[in-house]
């Protein structure tokens, strides 16, 4: 029998059929749906940009940062194409009724839907991302600018150093990584005069029993180590060069127990101590030699030696290549956050974070399938293949049914590689096809 020919007449219509079926998997629409009702923000009359779709489009604006808003609903639709729609198509909403939209919804839902989507992808049967039963996490921050409005440089602010302002408005923000999938779990964002060690506190209650957080020397202060580890989780933390930490007990890996206090008069008067294991180690083969220490709460070098703590610390650097992805492989190494309105910022910010996840997401479950490392997959790859799939797979079908199939490409690296610091990007050695399917 014959189809009818499917006739597109109301706004209403697209949320039903918009071409976001890589989105939808990641985040369903009976969630997002959840989280508009809760928040008093359900679409209540018929408009081109319903609340659900809204949602969305503005994660999609995280894939697609250089690109104009209007061109981002425009690849969004395209996937409408298949319904034979009369001429004219559908008209797509402009620039003004894009941000009067985005206005009316807020960064509420964006930021629920972040916090209520967190979950840690690493299976400690797929050997990645641990380390002797213990799940590996970092810690670290950065900036991003923003748009230089008026509103935006109020709210935010600007850094301000000997040789002068800078040239946007800047956003400070603090993540907490999962090491071996390269997925941020947490994050805490604020204005550019918010202190990491601020934005960094509310994260530690992410922190279970169970996980080894490592971070820099920044967070290696008193208040935040007590309260880290009073989480249950064991940490790893570099510190300060100048950092007083006498030796009490040499241990036989060659690392030693000192104590750590809130003050100098709570040294003095041997109060409020925590114990900790301080590590020393020198990096060979560099151009710039120095001496690392290390603070860990795993006292007993039987449970972790030093030299495998000090090999492990390394692991740090993936979030700072989980930064990078975020910073230059996603929203562009130029590009400025587009949103004219603090409220924006923070919506556009939030749909950053979860367009990265769904990515690493979908990376860790096409690895997962094949039993090899995330860290062989190529992110910027990756991101190129979920833009051509995004503009192309329908969420929902006639049929109320799909099928999604997406190929990442797995890097293998060449005989004359360095010794892994970091996941290989390398375009050289032969390549690989790993597929994931779904319906």
């Amino acid at each position: 029998m014959a189809r009818t020919k499917m006739v597109m007449r109301g706004g209403a219509q697209i949320a039903q059929h918009l071409s976001i079926g890589i989105l939808a998997k990641t985040y369903t629409h009976e969630k997002i749906q959840e989280i508009l009702k809760r928040e008093g923000l359900e679409s209540q009359r018929v408009r081109d940009l319903p609340s659900d779709v809204l949602v969305y489009y503005i994660i999609a604006l995280g894939l697609y940062m250089a690109v104009s808003t209007g061109e981002v609903l425009r690849s969004l639709v395209e996937g409408l194409q298949w319904l034979k729609l009369e001429e004219g198509g559908i008209a797509v909403a402009g620039r003004t009724g894009i941000s009067k939209a985005r206005s009316r919804l807020g960064p509420k839902p964006i930021k629920a839907l972040w916090e209520e989507s967190a979950q840690l992808l690493a299976q400690e049967e797929k050997g990645v991302g641990f380390y002797r039963g213990m799940r590996l996490m970092a810690i670290d921050g950065s900036t991003l600018d923003v748009a230089d409005t008026e509103k935006n440089l109020e709210y935010f602010g600007k850094q301000d150093s000997s040789r002068g302002k800078s040239a946007y408005p800047q956003m400070r923000f603090v993540s907490l990584c999962e090491c071996g999938t390269h997925s941020i779990y947490a994050v805490r964002m604020g204005v550019y005069k918010t202190a990491e060690s601020s934005l960094a506190e509310e994260l530690l209650n992410y922190l279970k029993p169970g996980m080894l957080c490592l971070a820099d020397r920044l967070y290696a202060t008193y208040p935040l180590w007590q309260k880290a580890s009073s989480t249950g989780a064991e940490l790893l933390w570099r510190v300060r060069s100048n950092a007083l930490l006498p030796v009490e007990k040499v241990l036989k890996d060659g690392s030693y127990i000192s104590t750590i206090y809130p003050s100098t008069k709570s040294r003095r008067n041997q109060s409020a101590g925590i114990a900790v294991r301080v590590i020393e180690y020198e990096v060979e083969n560099t151009e710039d030699p120095q001496i690392y220490r290390l603070v860990t709460t795993l006292l007993d070098p039987e449970g972790a030696s030093a030299l495998e703590l000090a090999a492990l610390y390394q692991q740090r650097w993936e979030i700072e290549i989980t930064l990078d992805e975020f910073k230059t492989h996603l929203r562009g190494g130029r590009v400025v956050l587009r949103s004219k309105t603090p409220d924006l910022v923070i919506q556009e910010f939030y749909g950053m974070m979860l367009a990265h996840r769904a990515v690493r997401t979908l990376m860790y479950q096409a690895a997962a399938s094949r039993n090899i490392d995330p860290d062989r997959l190529s992110f910027t790859h990756s991101v190129r293949v979920i833009r051509r799939k995004l503009a192309a797979t329908p969420a929902i079908s006639p049929s109320r049914s799909g099928a999604l199939d997406v190929c990442f490409t797995v890097r293998n690296p060449s005989r004359n590689s360095p010794s892994k610091k970091r996941p290989l990007f390398s375009q050289r050695g032969k390549a690989q096809n790993v597929s994931l399917s779904y319906s």
